[in-house]
C-alpha cells in the first residue's frame, strides 16, 4: 500500500508560511538543498526541474495533495502549474469550477476519503504538500511526517497543523539529519 507523507518546510516556531502565505524566509541555499535535489527531486516545482535540467524519477512521489492556497501559489506558472509532473489533487470547497490546468483534479470531497482511495491504487508515494488545514483534516491517514525544520522564527503565519482534536497523538522519531545550513530533517511515523 502507498504511503501518505506530509513533507513540508517549517520554522522553529511551527509555521509553514508567513501570514501573507509567503515562505521566502526559509533558506533557499545550503547543503540541505543538495539533499533535496538528490533525494526529493519529485518535490521540486516543474519550472525548477526545467531550469535545472533535472528529471524527476517519480519513485518517491507520483502524486501530490494540496489545499487551494498551496496550489494558488503555483497558479501563475502555466501550462502545468506548480507540480505538473505529478498527479495533482487540489482540495477546495469554495473554488469548485475555477479555471485550473488540464490534468489537475479539483475536488470538494473529503480529503481523508480521497487519501484512502489513492493509497489503495498502484504507484509510488503520495505527497501531502500542505497546508496546515488540509493536513489536520486528514492526519489519521498520514503514514509519515518529514519536516524540514528551518533555523528561523516567523512569529505568526500558517501553522503546520490547524487546531483540532487529534486521535493520533504520539509520533515516533525514526530519523533526524542535521545540515550545516542549520536545517534539520526530522522524520516521524505514528506511535503505537
Amino acid at each position: 500500500m502507498r504511503e501518505l507523507v506530509y513533507y513540508v518546510a517549517v520554522s522553529l516556531d511551527g509555521y509553514i508560511a508567513a501570514p501573507d502565505d509567503t515562505f521566502d524566509a526559509f533558506p533557499q541555499t545550503g547543503d540541505h538543498i543538495d539533499m533535496i535535489l538528490a533525494e526529493y527531486t519529485d518535490t521540486i516545482p516543474t519550472l525548477g526541474l526545467e531550469a535545472t535540467g533535472l528529471t524527476p524519477p517519480l519513485t518517491r512521489f507520483d502524486t501530490v495533495l494540496m489545499g487551494w492556497n498551496t496550489y494558488d501559489i503555483g497558479r501563475p506558472h502555466p501550462p502545468r502549474g506548480h507540480y505538473g509532473h505529478l498527479k495533482q489533487y487540489v482540495f477546495s470547497r469554495s473554488h469548485i469550477g475555477a479555471d485550473v490546468e488540464p490534468g489537475l483534479t479539483l475536488t470538494d470531497r473529503d480529503p481523508a476519503e480521497v487519501a484512502r482511495e489513492l493509497k489503495q491504487q498502484d504507484g509510488s508515494g503520495i505527497w501531502l504538500a500542505g497546508g496546515g488545514i488540509l493536513a489536520s483534516s486528514m492526519v489519521e491517514e498520514i503514514d509519515r511526517l518529514i519536516f524540514k525544520v528551518n533555523p528561523i522564527l516567523l512569529g505568526s503565519g500558517k501553522k503546520i497543523f490547524a487546531e483540532r482534536d487529534y486521535s493520533v497523538g504520539r509520533w515516533n522519531l525514526v530519523a533526524s539529519t542535521p545540515y550545516e545550513s542549520g536545517v534539520v530533517i526530522n522524520e516521524y511515523v505514528p506511535g503505537t
